[in-house]
């Protein structure tokens, strides 16, 4: 079968859609035309000239307004924002990359951070008149935000900052627009006055004139030809003794008066650095879903050849076979078609939380901390998902996919660096770890590292959830071999529910024992290594946890009986592909017998097998456009039908 049910597919996309589906409906109608399409004969000085004129027509549809304020030109819809800026990925990574850094990144800068002093800049940004880049990354201190090494230093007697790089390790780096285009940096500095540091402060610094020379004092380079995003100008930048205005800090948290008096409503210094980077969050969740955008273009290009290309006859016909209708390449693209179903719902429950906190509608005091801890997680599992995904695909159709013609090779290259820009991923999936352990306490947010292990090592047992614990499941049907996915009960939600929470509260718990026994015999440091992977694994079966949620309250949002039906299979399918991933452990800890383990392997095989007849319906559901694939393989003599 390789037509789809247009109306259940409809059902499904408008699922998968969301809060902002108009958005998304809205701009698959405005991106479709090969103005936005990347062009990846051009080279990296044509291509990123290319994509600043992409943005300049993005400027003129109104897409960037919905990331700001009313008060600053803007429509105040932060979700619609994310979510409109997010459909350029099926378009062009290098144009939402290039998007994101000025209107998220150096725009949500000056509006998050900054006061009323600041507006005048937003309102040219939006437009465009002022280009601007993000200027946090250092090349000797990335993830390591609280120990940037720029300094602004504050001159009482002129009123200025003076902005330097004391090392050549404190050089910003791999900053987007800084190679080019960008004329004012928000520079993340450790502030100085009065003779003392007060930590980590924002501050725009113009950087190069109109003509697009440096400014004295300022030295940018380029980063050069990268793995990708042939079309973002990423750069460095050096300052020396570099001079700016005392308005120039972005000042919402913190302020120094005339004086060089330094004040601030968050006295703790800890929680002023969390909550300035917390108001940046939007960077994080769009990073995300933009990965995930583009995996779903990469599965819709993949399957879609695999519905058309034909290879090796069937000895019982003599007519050779769809590459989908084997089973090996059902079990390597169905399950990844699952995994996008379910980071769409988790990423548009994530975009709506996003959207209630910083339009004021969430006020819980725990709702922001919440909102970072989810963001991390996610966007670690699905710029994860991307790179698996688009590498799957690019094999799954031989050497057609490796050509430059059919996209995959760009969707791989451009997505890669998506899995270490804007947090690290092993470093935020410890984040989010960190956050399990310390239960959100406030007296624990504030500790550094070591202290957070100390805190671990007396008071884990108060702060994780209780459960039962290792055990084996109390299996309510037989582990027999003729059992079917259906007769199991790994069919029920609330054994998979279960069956994930288990394996997170076990790891979570045993995590801090082992943080606490470590902590008797060794210093703080040592523990935490030595628990580090555990750690690790604990932060990443939390995100699978939160996904599978987000799953089932999506498709509790179908109101359709065959598009439910449908979404209800692949559901299934993403719980027993990662229950089969995770088979070891759930075997070595006791909460999976050896029959039920080959109960979930034989559930995989038949519900790649139920759902290859509606292969073509679940891809046209996530939502890509066919105009936007561009894909020439779906086309050409690679799918040429030689039954005819």
């Amino acid at each position: 079968m390789t037509t789809g049910s247009s109306s259940t597919a409809d059902h499904l996309r408008a699922a998968l859609d969301g809060p902002w589906g108009a958005v998304r409906e809205e701009a698959r109608k405005q991106l479709t035309g090969d103005e936005f399409t990347g062009d990846p004969y051009l080279d990296y000085k044509a291509a990123r000239a290319r994509v600043l004129e992409q943005m300049r027509l993005i400027a003129s549809m109104g897409l960037a307004e919905r990331g700001f304020r009313r008060e600053h030109g803007g429509t105040g819809e932060p979700g619609a924002a994310v979510v409109g800026l997010e459909m350029l990925a099926y378009a062009d990574l290098s144009l939402w990359v290039k998007s994101g850094v000025q209107w998220g990144l150096f725009g949500g800068a000056v509006e998050n951070l900054g006061t009323e002093r600041h507006g005048a800049y937003i309102r040219q940004l939006i437009s465009l008149d002022l280009l601007g880049c993000f200027a946090m990354t250092e090349s000797g201190h990335g993830s390591d935000v609280a120990n940037l090494e720029t300094t602004a230093t504050y001159d009482p007697a002129t009123q200025e900052f003076v902005i330097h790089s004391p090392t050549p390790s404190a050089r910003k780096d791999y900053i987007g627009g800084a190679a080019e285009h960008a004329r004012m940096a928000a520079v993340f500095a450790q502030l100085v006055t009065e003779g003392k540091s007060q930590g980590v402060h924002c501050l725009l610094v113009p950087i190069r004139d109109e003509h697009g020379a440096d400014l004295p004092g300022v030295t940018t380079f380029d980063d050069g030809l990268k793995g990708g995003l042939l079309g973002v100008d990423n750069g460095r930048i050096m300052f020396d003794q570099v001079r700016v205005p005392r308005e120039n800090l972005l000042n919402r948290y913190a302020d120094v008066a005339p004086d060089g008096t330094y004040s601030s409503d968050i006295e703790n210094p800890s929680r002023r650095f969390f909550t300035t980077l917390g108001t940046l969050v939007r960077g994080r969740v769009s990073v995300g879903g933009a990965a995930a955008a583009g995996a779903r273009v990469a599965l819709s290009i993949a399957v879609r050849y695999a519905l058309k290309r034909r290879q090796f006859a069937d000895p019982d016909s003599g007519s050779e076979t769809l590459l989908l209708d084997y089973r090996s390449h059902q079990r390597r693209l169905l399950p990844l078609v699952a995994k996008s179903y379910a980071y769409a719902f988790a990423q548009n429950d994530l975009v709506r939380r996003m959207h209630l906190v910083q339009t004021g509608q969430d006020v819980d005091p725990h709702a922001q901390r919440a909102l970072e801890k989810r963001a991390a997680g996610l966007k670690v599992a699905q710029t994860r998902h991307a790179t698996r995904a688009i590498q799957e695909c690019r094999e799954a159709c031989g050497g057609a996919g490796y050509l430059t013609e059919n996209r995959l090779v760009t969707l791989k290259a451009d997505t890669d660096v998506f899995t270490t820009f804007e947090g690290d991923n092993v470093v935020l999936t410890q984040l989010v770890a960190k956050e399990l352990l310390t239960a959100y306490s406030d007296e624990v947010r504030d500790l550094d590292a070591l202290g957070w292990v100390r805190f671990a090592a007396t008071m884990a047992g108060d702060v994780v959830r209780k459960r039962s614990g290792v055990r084996q499941l109390i299996q309510t049907m037989r582990d027999g071999a003729n059992d079917t996915v259906d007769e199991g009960d790994l069919s029920r939600r609330s054994t998979q529910l279960q069956l994930f929470a288990d394996r997170e509260d076990y790891l979570v718990r045993t995590a801090a024992h082992r943080l606490r026994a470590r902590a008797k015999e060794t210093g703080p440091f040592e523990a935490f290594n030595n628990a580090q992977d555990h750690i690790l694994t604990a932060g990443s079966a939390h995100i699978d946890r939160l996904v599978l949620e987000a799953f089932i309250e999506g498709i509790d949002g179908i109101q359709d009986p065959d598009a439910r039906k449908l979404a209800e299979s692949v559901c299934d399918l993403f719980v027993y592909t990662s229950l089969e991933e995770n088979l070891s452990w759930f075997i070595m800890h006791r909460f999976m017998s050896v029959e039920r383990a080959k109960a979930v392997r034989r559930g995989v095989n038949e519900l790649v097998d139920r759902l290859r007849p509606d292969a073509l319906t679940l891809i046209e559901g996530m939502g890509v456009p066919e105009p936007m694939l561009r894909a020439a393989m779906l086309d050409d003599a690679s799918v040429y039908d030689r039954t005819v």
